[in-house]
């Protein structure tokens, strides 16, 4: 006898306790299962509010394409963070794909705009790299890729504006590493590579001290090809050599 069966624990204490009356199973709320109530365990750490945390970035309103492809990344370890990899380790593809629907429906005021301590220079040099780039080094401009809006470009390329400034120094700092990946070509791994630790600052420093507007939203489209090619984003092509 398999002891360890619900059903057949409540039929061993019902000939036990002959004069005990079970009570009836207490009836679930019909919400219980949502895709509300499933996705608290996203929005315990992602708020829809802005914390600027380097560990949790606002991912509401990132285009649907991309959230899913960043849950398929930690999946299957191309991008490390022990909570994320666990959480979603087991997560069919459907499952997946209905969080990354919900939070880009999701589009909450944007946040202000972060303090900076950095000088003049390295503001105008980062703001020099999101606008224009820097082809001396091969680094294409941001808005060439991330939209003219840096409020991302449907399907798959997120948006810049409103990352808390120490998840981009992070994020740049873990694709120079190697630490995160992306399917192949992985163009931001090149980007990376060409930016120099200053560098990094200046972009992520100006671009924290910009504020979306409230109505920004992921561009329906970007002209092609991009600067680079990118495996994440079918028919990007490429122009700058790696």
């Amino acid at each position: 006898m398999l002891l360890h069966s619900p059903l057949v624990l409540l039929l061993v204490l019902a000939s036990a306790l002959p004069g005990m009356a079970l009570a009836a199973p207490a009836t679930l709320p019909a919400n219980h299962d949502t895709l509300e109530q499933r996705i608290k365990a996203c929005t315990a750490c992602h708020a829809q509010q802005e914390r600027h945390d380097a560990f949790f970035p606002r991912i509401a309103g990132k285009p649907a394409g991309y959230l899913y492809h960043q849950l398929l990344n930690f999946r299957e370890g191309r991008r490390q963070y022990p909570m994320m990899n666990y959480m979603v380790e087991h997560l069919p593809d459907d499952y997946l794909r209905e969080i990354a629907d919900y939070f880009a429906a999701q589009h909450p005021a944007p946040p202000p705009a972060q303090p900076s301590s950095a000088g003049t220079t390295a503001l105008a040099r980062g703001k020099q790299l999101v606008l224009h780039g820097d082809s001396v080094k091969k680094i294409p401009a941001c808005i060439a890729c991330h939209g003219q809006q840096l409020a991302g470009v449907a399907p798959a390329i997120p948006g810049l504006l409103g990352l808390p400034r120490d998840y981009i120094n992070a994020q740049l700092g873990a694709w120079k590493n190697g630490i995160r990946r992306a399917h192949a070509p992985d163009c931001m791994a090149q980007v990376a590579q060409r930016l120099s630790d200053a560098d990094v600052g200046a972009v992520s420093a100006w671009l924290g001290t910009q504020v979306a507007s409230a109505d920004a939203r992921p561009a329906s489209s970007i002209a092609l090809p991009l600067p680079l090619h990118c495996g994440g984003v079918p028919g990007s092509g490429a122009q700058v050599a790696p």
